[in-house]
């Protein structure tokens, strides 16, 4: 009887045999479950202050990612945009300044305030795309000065330096929205959302043209493609998660002002996102979650040393530049570092020529 061998696959056929589902690491299937049961285990301040805080942060900073990761667009604009989703929503929504804001329905008022955040992102990108590195950094930053300042001296629209309170989230299904654990599910579902876009993008037709438009924009060109066009369409898409991050901070804080959207924020976003990482979507996050951390038992940390609590800037700082001293590409440059050296053979690998 004749013995028919099994058909063999390679590793690429393999890979293409596997669902989804088999296709994710198991170490990400425990985070996720972890998260997912983060409120029978952890209290208000944690989900809110931390994990919450954390999520839309790292929205934010997944929209400076994008722009500088695929393509090579450094932007400090992203904060300024968070605002204005923030403040659109204020306005053409419900606050406590009921003189300004409209009182329109959240199915308008939040559609109206991601076109308003997009349309301000497509502008500014529309004029940082013709600049290239410390030229885009500059006129990025400038924009976001002049937002700051506009919105701190027009009283008419923004409500100036008091900007608009009472800005809260709508109860839908009977369900409160700004209690800690549903805002955590909140924060939770559009920070996956977000990530799982930027992972698909980043692998769409449009994800690698903007790659090879940063990698040689002249050659992208010869080949046919806009340059200038894809970048200012990755302006505006990253604006809409911008615009997202900048909703949900809103209604976390219940308020926007002018220093939510200051000078101070916005280089806090760049530095979230080059603390994380700016080589993939999970950088971000891990970013704000450092961030978070810092920022919020810094001050306790120094006077547990005996210093002063209002130096907890300097805390944060030392922070930043341990951590890109060590690894430019931030922590997920580390651990790669660190898989690396576990799995280098001190036998085989010795640097140097074998004998």
């Amino acid at each position: 009887m004749a013995v028919v061998d099994p058909p063999t696959f390679s590793s690429g056929e393999a890979a293409e045999r596997l669902t989804w589902a088999e296709r994710v690491p198991a170490a990400y299937w425990v985070l996720a479950i972890v998260l997912l049961v983060m409120p029978a285990f952890a209290g208000n301040f944690v989900l809110n202050d931390i994990f919450g805080r954390t999520f839309y942060t790292g929205i934010i900073a997944l929209s400076l990612m994008f722009l500088a990761g695929y393509g090579g667009m450094v932007s400090l604009v992203q904060m300024s945009i968070a605002g204005v989703g923030g403040y659109m929503v204020a306005i053409f929504g419900v606050s406590a300044i009921d003189t300004i804001s409209l009182g329109w329905p959240w199915y308008v008022a939040i559609p109206i305030a991601l076109v308003v955040a997009v349309l301000f992102g497509t502008l500014a990108g529309w004029l940082a795309v013709r600049t290239e590195g410390i030229y885009t950094i500059m006129i990025t930053l400038a924009i976001a000065a002049a937002f700051f300042y506009f919105t701190r001296q027009n009283y008419v629209i923004f409500n100036g330096f008091s900007g608009f309170n009472g800005v809260l989230p709508p109860k839908l299904f009977g369900v409160d929205w700004q209690q800690a654990v549903p805002f955590y599910y909140l924060t939770l579902f559009w920070a996956v959302v977000c990530f799982l876009v930027v992972l698909y993008l980043s692998r769409a037709p449009f994800g690698l043209a903007l790659q090879g438009v940063r990698d040689n924009p002249r050659r992208m060109a010869a080949l046919g493609y806009n340059v200038i066009g894809h970048r200012v369409a990755a302006y505006s898409f990253a604006a809409i998660l911008a615009g997202i991050g900048g909703i949900l901070q809103t209604w976390n804080l219940a308020q926007i002002s002018p220093g939510t959207a200051g000078i101070g924020p916005v280089i806090d976003v760049l530095i979230i996102a080059v603390i994380g990482g700016l080589r993939h979507p999970i950088g971000p996050f891990i970013g704000a979650f450092v961030f978070v951390i810092l920022e919020t038992f810094a001050i306790d940390a120094l006077i547990a040393v005996g210093l002063a609590g209002d130096r907890f800037q300097l805390l944060i700082g030392l922070g930043f530049l341990v951590i890109v001293f060590w690894s430019p590409d931030g922590i997920l440059g580390l651990w790669e570092k660190l898989r690396a050296a576990r799995n280098r053979d001190p036998l085989l690998d010795r640097g140097g020529d074998a004998p």
